[in-house]
């Protein structure tokens, strides 16, 4: 048999070899964990859905937020339920809201930790939908001036990037306009650009109490079967003052996340959704899967794609086998 000159498995027969040439790496310093706050003193109630993930009170943050930083995760996400929820969902941008509390919380205990806010009125609401309603039906414009609002209160807060994740057409120049308005010109907008209607958020509605109570999310979240779509949802983001691109999910949308990274040069994002993080540890806790390679080798797999950022439940998981 005549073999060809070069050999790929030269380069793979051990460990040193293979570390040389690694095209990809993950960083710690690139996860953003997500943190649901509540209400209340001294508590911390496990998600059922989502083993390892919490509810914690604001007087357990500070602890949390320096396990994270001594993992080298520098970043976190923050989701909030109210005491209280009403039709407009007005506790979104209540000075001393929930969410609002927690930034304040973070940055006087752990100032060095990037605190990042998403912006949506679904775990505010009554009804569980992301903006107004008219006849049961979202009001895109209406919405726009509350979501405003929000991140205004979160910036005035001490939040340092805001997410608006609530699908709304323009919202993100409504954001951007009502934070320059307030001298916030150099607060980032991280946006959700790409956020498709989902079977994979199935976890985070129980976490955050926002699924909605009548109907579904698909006249404003995007088609699962639409690519070009996200092109131009994402092109208006930019468009608009976004400093950061999301694709939402991250696994089932790898190609999206492809797309956007050869297509803009802002940095982009992928959120690695509950469902996403939910099934590989539900396979794992059965031993069907070795969970620390799944979930390296999906994170993997979203860095591969052309994300600069991981949004993902696995941050502190995968930051401690880095250090391993």
């Amino acid at each position: 048999m005549v073999f060809p000159e070069y050999r790929p498995r030269r380069l793979r027969k051990n460990e040193a070899f293979r570390s040389l040439i690694r095209e990809t790496h993950l960083s710690a310093a690139q996860f953003v964990y997500p943190l649901f706050v509540v209400p209340g003193k001294n508590k911390q109630e496990e998600i059922a859905s989502m083993p390892g993930i919490s509810r914690i009170s604001v007087d357990k943050l500070a602890k949390e937020a320096e396990q994270c930083l001594k993992l080298g995760v520098n970043s976190v996400i923050l989701f909030g339920l109210p005491e209280k929820k009403d039709a407009m969902g007005s506790g979104a941008h209540a000075k001393n809201g929930i969410v609002q509390q927690a930034i304040r919380e973070l940055k006087s205990k752990t100032p060095e930790l990037t605190v990042i806010t998403d912006v949506c009125l679904c775990e505010y609401t009554s009804h569980g939908h992301c903006g107004c309603l008219i006849n049961k039906t979202v009001d895109n414009d209406a919405t726009l001036e509350i979501l405003a609002k929000t991140a205004l209160s979160h910036a005035e807060a001490g939040a340092d990037m805001v997410a608006p994740s609530d699908m709304m057409d323009g919202r993100v120049a409504e954001i951007r306009a009502a934070l320059d308005e307030h001298d916030f010109a150099n607060l980032p907008i991280m946006s959700y650009a790409v956020k498709y209607a989902s079977a994979f958020y199935g976890p985070f509605r129980e976490a955050a109490d926002c699924a909605p109570q009548f109907g579904d999310r698909r006249g404003y979240q995007m088609d699962p079967a639409n690519v070009r779509e996200a092109l131009r949802e994402a092109t208006l983001d930019v468009d608009e003052g976004a400093d950061i691109l999301m694709v939402k999910p991250a696994v089932a949308y790898l190609d999206i996340i492809s797309k956007l990274r050869d297509e803009f040069d802002l940095p982009i994002a992928a959120y690695h959704v509950s469902g996403e993080y939910a099934m590989i540890k539900a396979a794992a806790e059965k031993g069907w899967i070795d969970g620390d390679r799944v979930m390296e080798e999906t994170l993997l797999s979203i860095k591969r794609a052309g994300a600069d950022i991981i949004v993902t439940y696995f941050a502190k998981d995968m930051a401690r086998l880095l250090r391993a």
